[in-house]
């Protein structure tokens, strides 16, 4: 599976399809309500655009792609500009169930604007691109937002030390037999590299530091060019609201992903187990996904002087996403389990099929709602989630 083509969301039966289980999303969605009004009133204010050009990085499909459009249209209410949006996924996303629900979106919006004003005119294009490459012309967007997506690492996370082609030019004075063992070594050297992990899937306790600092490295340098480009493609005086996964604590070891993966590896062992998973597969796998810390967060920026920070915040979400306690007391609910087992599913079932393949999955999110139950029986255990609203700098 190659990210930039073929990464998407679930979109199969509806029961485990993201756009049906995405309720942790929306939550952050609303969570980050007045950071994006804030946001949207200060470009309104500064640039007084006669067309307002807002980019939504990662709109993925259901529901929560156009609460966000909604919000902002709510939010400008009757200024007299124009609103054009850009909704904006890799291509393997379902743009066509976005576009599907447009004409009933547009009549619900209308029903809903206030009596005797007017709603002002948007209209609303997709963009299929990575957020990892130029998407934009130079200065030409006002208001760029990206909802649990930057999280994501820019490629499959691969533990290479040396390149995986030898070429003939290379080494002209090199005979066939002489390249041929250069090359079965180079093979199996980059094979024990892919299992620096073990059967982890993302960073464990038992992570080596150079598989940490692998998963570091990649985030440091995302997230510089994201900031790079972003920049690029901003008005100036444009404002930026990002939310993504991180984590609470310093220690990179024991991060908030770090105990939800742990759990998915524990499921996935089970299958290897059961000799329905080749251990190898298992060893080969790694979650392309990195959960900052606030200061790792705040490093980057301050490193790329692009930006400058209006508002960082973090929030805990629980696991389970039909449990909106914010306490720290224990849900009862008896399918929690099962919620955030769908909840992963939805995300990743594309990339666990593309490596382990289809069949595995009904068993392994039956294993996986099983242990996770467990896990919170004795613990409530969170997501970290990072509000971050960014202003260019003069």
């Amino acid at each position: 599976m190659k990210m930039e083509v073929d990464f998407r969301m679930a979109i199969g039966e509806v029961e485990a399809n993201y756009a049906n289980n995405s309720r942790l999303q929306r939550k952050a969605l609303l969570k980050t309500k007045p950071v994006l009004d804030k946001a949207v009133r200060q470009v309104c204010t500064a640039l007084l655009p006669r067309a307002m050009v807002v980019a939504d990085l990662g709109c993925s499909v259901g529901a929560n792609t156009l609460l966000f459009i909604s919000e902002v249209i709510s939010m400008l209410g009757c200024h007299p500009m124009e609103l054009q949006f850009f909704l904006n996924d890799l291509p393997g996303n379902d743009f066509n169930q976005v576009f599907r629900s447009l004409q009933q979106f547009t009549k619900s919006i209308a029903a809903g604007h206030p009596k005797g004003t007017t709603l002002p005119p948007f209209y609303i294009s997709g963009l299929p691109g990575s957020f990892y490459t130029r998407l934009f012309p130079c200065q030409s967007v006002h208001l760029f937002h990206s909802s649990y997506c930057l999280h994501w690492q820019s490629q499959l996370f691969r533990k290479m030390s040396m390149p995986d082609k030898i070429l003939l030019s290379d080494f002209p004075i090199w005979n066939n037999v002489q390249l041929f063992i250069l090359a079965q070594m180079i093979k199996d050297m980059n094979k024990k590299m892919a299992y620096l992990n073990g059967e982890n899937v993302y960073i464990a306790k038992s992570t080596p530091q150079s598989v940490v600092e692998l998963y570091q490295d990649q985030f440091q340098k995302d997230m510089s060019l994201f900031l790079k480009l972003r920049h690029q493609e901003l008005v100036p005086g444009g404002k930026m609201l990002l939310t993504f996964l991180g984590r609470k604590k310093e220690d990179v070891l024991d991060g908030d992903l770090s105990h939800l993966f742990g759990l998915l590896a524990q499921a996935l062992q089970s299958l290897v187990t059961e000799g329905l998973v080749e251990k190898g597969k298992l060893e080969s796998f790694n979650i392309p996904m990195y959960g900052p810390s606030i200061d790792e967060v705040k490093t980057v920026i301050t490193r790329n002087k692009l930006f400058c920070i209006d508002h960082f915040e973090l929030f805990e979400s629980n696991w389970d996403p039909y449990d909106d306690l914010e306490h720290d007391g224990m849900h009862t609910n008896p399918h929690r389990g099962m919620n955030v087992a769908k909840s992963i599913r939805a995300v990743f079932e594309p990339l666990l099929a593309s490596h382990f393949g289809e069949y595995i999955l009904d068993k392994l999110f039956q294993r996986y709602a099983q242990i996770v139950e467990r896990h919170l029986a004795k613990e409530n255990t969170k997501y970290s989630v990072i509000i971050l609203s960014l202003n260019q700098r003069d």
